[in-house]
Order: structure tokens, then sequence, then C-alpha cells
């Protein structure tokens, strides 16, 4: 009678816990999987377009900027400025154009975007410490400043936030070095549901290159590559930089920037062959915002309107 009774509560308590068993399978299974980004970007091609700040420096009121309550345009008004003049409800503001990163602040400015009827496309986050730096205290600066502006991404209801691979002053880049902070940077951007990219710009720091071999070190969906179209042109012969541009987009996500000039450090204009560049992207399956960054001399309004319907005339 014991031993059946015994046997009894064993299978009895075994049957009782194999929900319970099976519940905390799932829920581990799901704890530890790696999720990946999800945004739903628009399909209409003119819905694809975004406006960066950073052309209209002239006219934006900046965080470092002495005449900042002049009468410069703030931020705020960006989104409807660019809605009015370009047709465009897409914005990627410049980290030196965010008077502030309090709540207050970024609430007042989510909310104008909001009313003007846009929204964000990315946040391009500059900042002066370097993941490659030999000192580790740096380092864990660089870390702590793309944090940052991965919580204001997430504060203003921006999908991603470039971050840029600052240079260390006498030291060569460092993937390795490098790879080791974006990885603690992408789990943090996941647990914010922001995607960090990093751009094509610097081109000892930022050699498109460079950057595909340390995003497939860091191996994370979080964090992607920003193909900005003309960059490399300055720095590198144009059959390299179109390579390097195919690198780019292989490992783009959400943003990326469209220019047709490209200066060097001379002044010299190098030209690009926008459509060439554009096809890139479209080989590449390619889904993300193409964000319009005029950077040459000029009036930037022209410039910017001649780059979007370049854009639009290659993407449709």
């Amino acid at each position: 009678m014991k031993t059946r009774r015994r046997n009894f509560l064993k299978s009895a308590a075994t049957a009782a816990a194999t929900p319970w068993l099976a519940q905390s399978s799932r829920l581990l299974a799901w704890l530890t999987e790696e999720r990946s980004p999800a945004v739903q970007f628009p399909t209409s091609p003119r819905e694809r377009i975004a406006v960066a700040s950073y052309p209209f420096r002239e006219f934006i009121a900046g965080a470092h900027d002495p005449h900042a309550t002049s009468a410069k345009m703030p931020l705020r008004e960006f989104a409807g400025h660019v809605k009015q003049k370009f047709n465009v409800t897409r914005i990627e503001p410049w980290s030196e154009h965010f008077l502030s990163t309090d709540a207050a602040y970024l609430d007042e400015l989510r909310n104008a975007v909001m009313k003007a009827g846009s929204g964000f496309a990315n946040i391009a986050a500059d900042g002066e410490d370097s993941f490659y730096s030999p000192d580790g205290a740096v380092r864990a600066k660089a870390v702590t400043f793309g944090k940052k502006w991965i919580d204001v991404a997430a504060h203003i209801g921006s999908p991603s936030v470039r971050i840029n691979l600052a240079p260390a002053k006498d030291t060569k880049p460092d993937a390795a070095l490098v790879a080791e902070s974006l990885k603690l940077l992408s789990a943090y951007g996941e647990q914010k549901n922001v995607v960090v990219h990093h751009e094509n710009d610097n081109p000892l720091s930022e050699n498109p290159f460079f950057i595909a071999g340390v995003l497939d070190r860091v191996s994370s969906p979080w964090d992607r590559a920003l193909p900005d179209c003309g960059n490399s042109f300055s720095a590198m012969p144009a059959e390299d930089a179109y390579r390097g541009l195919e690198q780019m987009f292989a490992h783009a996500y959400g943003i990326s920037h469209v220019k047709d000039v490209s200066v060097t450090a001379k002044g010299e204009a190098i030209p690009v062959d926008l459509s060439r560049a554009l096809a890139i992207a479209k080989k590449h399956n390619y889904q993300g915002y193409f964000s319009m960054e005029w950077d040459t001399t000029g009036d930037p309004y022209a410039g910017t309107l001649k780059l979007i319907r370049t854009t639009l005339a290659n993407i449709s």
C-alpha cells in the first residue's frame, strides 16, 4: 500500500510539474533567443526620404553656438520647416542641434515633431572619445556617450542612432577593441529597441572596409552600417569607394546618407554617380530611409531639393 501510494504521489507530482517545466523551457528559450529589430519602414518612395539637419547648421541653433538663443531656428521647428519646404515627413537631427537631453526638452521636441505630422528617421550623434583608444577609461567614455544617445533616441521615438567612430591620437584603428565596445552598445540598443549605425566618414577610423570588418566581429543585428553615398570618394579612388559602398549596404539596415558630391580636405569637389550608388542599395535589398545630406558649397535648400528629385527618380 505504501509503495503504491509513493508511486501515485510521484506520478502526480510529475504530471503537475510537466506544464510548469514546459512553460519554463519556453520562457528560457525566449530569454536567450537573439531578437532582431523589426522597424516597419514605409514602402512609398517619398516616405522613405528624410532630411538631415546637418546641412542647415548655419540656420539652426546649436548646443555650442554662443548665439543659440538668437533668431536661429530651434530644432523643434525643423520638422515642420522640412515638411513645408520639401514635402518630406522624416528628419535626421544632428546631436549638436539638441540644446539639451533633459526629459522636458526631449518631450517638447517629440511633441513638436508629432504635431507637424512628421517623425524621426535617425539621430546622428558625434562624440570625441575613441572606441579603440589604448586607454580603457577613454573607451568606457565612448560607450557611455553611445548609451546616452541610445536613450535619447528611445525617448523621442527614433528607430536608430548613428554613433561615430572617433579616431585616437597617434593610434592605428584596432577592429578588436572597437568591436569589444560595440558589443556593449548593441546589447544596450537591443534593450531599448534602438538600432546602432556607423557611417563611412573619417577616412582613418571610419573607412568602409574597416567598418564592415568591425561589424562582422560584433555580429549583432542591432549594430549596422550607415552607407554614405559620397564620403569615401574624397579619400580613395572612385572604384574603391564604390566597392566600399557595396560593403556598407551589405551591412546596412535603417539609414543611409545621400549626396552627389564629395569634398576633399583641400576643397576639391569629387562628383558621385548617385544613380550607381542607389543601384547598389537596391541590389542589397535595402529597405530603410534615404537621408538627404547636402554637404558642399552653395544653397542647401536647392541642393537638398536636387538630391530628393534624383533619389526619387532612382528608387521609384
